[in-house]
């Protein structure tokens, strides 16, 4: 086991070039499966979720092969199991995405239930509900079978606005016979990653980036050379770890309309960034003030599905807010666990007031103080290391496998920009 110590109190500066999107990342390597002949994925972040899903292709007996850093060829032409692994499957929410490749390729897909984060109820029926629709035959019994003759385009509504069941619907129906439109339909751009990459195989998606889907099913699919999109996840937890630390940073490699949502949560809070052509700077002059809405009000930063602030940075700005002067009302909308992480940044002198499961109002700016912390989920994760970053002493986190899983090379990154942080063996 491996834990994070940190030294805060000093100040990021420097350079760094934005990771692959992991959620862009994830569906893709899924989407392999539907072809026979050799796909590539280039900026692909080497961390533990994306490992994990091509461990569970080769299981099925695809060919997987790095060809460089970051990039992966893969040959799904021979398929010899269609059953994902409990091991590995208990390991990632994101093996729920083989379902409609698999459907598709073989007829049939049989898994455990996916592990995961846990932060709250992360219902399944969405996927269920969109496959039955295309003609699968569902059966759940400690594990999930999938089955089907032949899937048939159909019209779908999706009862909830699912990035995964979204992604699993549209896999099956680019290999169905006829049309099939989605409806509320997710359309982050890792759903768009998804689309353009299936689209470069041959599929018929228009729609892309709206949340009416449209699918002209194909008979089969081709090859493909497609490059993931920047993580502006990661790129968000970056912007909030310069500005946290009172520090600075350039961002290379991002992509402009994936930060329109986040500009405007960050704004208010008095942090602001530039961009020229694909490189974002956080400069060290921020306001680090909350502008408050019309009338003095305490404004707010809530998510919502995409073009709304997206919930996995939440986490984040609570951590950031807790540096601001003034007070925010941060409410989660989507996960009823997620904020349970503040009662470890109120423990480090944070003030914070757990409202309910899903809201938390911060008054800053606090002094925080070093802790040992463990990191619940991915994000959350994140939100403790820049917690500890800005810290006066020494922080200890564990359970760092979690933070691993969603940010790539995460010790030697943070290092490059002055972060005084070590990863410890304390097994």
């Amino acid at each position: 086991m491996y834990e994070y110590r940190i030294e805060g109190g000093f100040p990021i500066k420097g350079t760094i070039k934005a990771s692959g999107n992991k959620n862009a990342a994830l569906p893709c390597i899924a989407a392999s499966l539907l072809t026979s002949e050799k796909v590539i994925l280039r900026n692909i972040p080497e961390i533990e979720d994306t490992g994990v899903m091509l461990l569970i292709l080769q299981s099925f007996g695809a060919k997987v092969e790095k060809l460089s850093e970051n990039a992966w060829e893969i040959n799904a032409s021979e398929i010899s199991r269609n059953d994902i692994p409990p091991e590995l499957s208990k390991k990632i929410r994101a093996s729920i995405l083989f379902a409609g490749p698999l459907l598709a390729r073989t007829g049939k897909a049989i898994m455990p239930p996916p592990g995961g984060d846990v932060i709250g109820r992360r219902r399944l029926d969405t996927h269920f509900l969109a496959l039955e629709e295309l003609g699968a035959r569902v059966s759940i019994d400690r594990k999930f079978e999938f089955s089907a003759n032949k899937l048939v385009g159909s019209d779908i509504f999706l009862d909830e606005t699912s990035v995964t069941a979204t992604e699993n619907a549209v896999m099956a129906a680019v290999l169905a016979e006829g049309s099939t439109e989605i409806t509320n339909a997710a359309s982050e751009p890792h759903v768009q990653d998804l689309c353009n990459m299936l689209n470069a195989m041959g599929a018929k998606i228009s729609g892309v980036g709206s949340n009416i889907l449209k699918i002209e099913g194909v008979k089969k699919l081709k090859g493909c050379d497609f490059s993931i999109g920047p993580d502006f996840m990661e790129i968000g937890s970056f912007i909030g770890l310069a500005a946290a630390t009172h520090g600075s940073i350039k961002i290379e490699g991002i992509r402009v309309n994936d930060l329109r949502p986040l500009r405007i949560s960050f704004n208010k809070l008095g942090i602001r960034w530039d961009i020229e052509e694909d490189v974002l700077t956080v400069s060290a002059d921020q306001e680090m003030k909350v502008n408050t809405d019309l009338g003095g009000m305490i404004p707010k930063i809530d998510d919502s599905p995409w073009p709304g602030f997206p919930p996995d940075l939440t986490s984040i700005m609570t951590v950031v807010a807790t540096q601001v002067e003034g007070t925010v009302l941060i409410f989660e909308k989507m996960f009823e666990s997620r904020m349970f992480f503040v009662d470890k940044l109120i423990s480090m002198g944070a003030r914070i007031t757990l409202c309910d499961p899903h809201r938390a109002v911060v008054a800053g700016p606090s002094s925080l103080h070093g802790e040992h912390l463990v990191s619940p989920d991915v994000r959350a994760g994140m939100a403790m290391v820049i917690a500890a970053l800005c810290a006066r002493g020494e922080s200890r986190i564990s359970n760092v496998y979690q933070i691993e899983r969603g940010y790539e090379n995460l010790v030697e990154r943070l290092k490059s920009l002055g972060a005084h942080i070590e990863k410890i063996d304390v097994a």
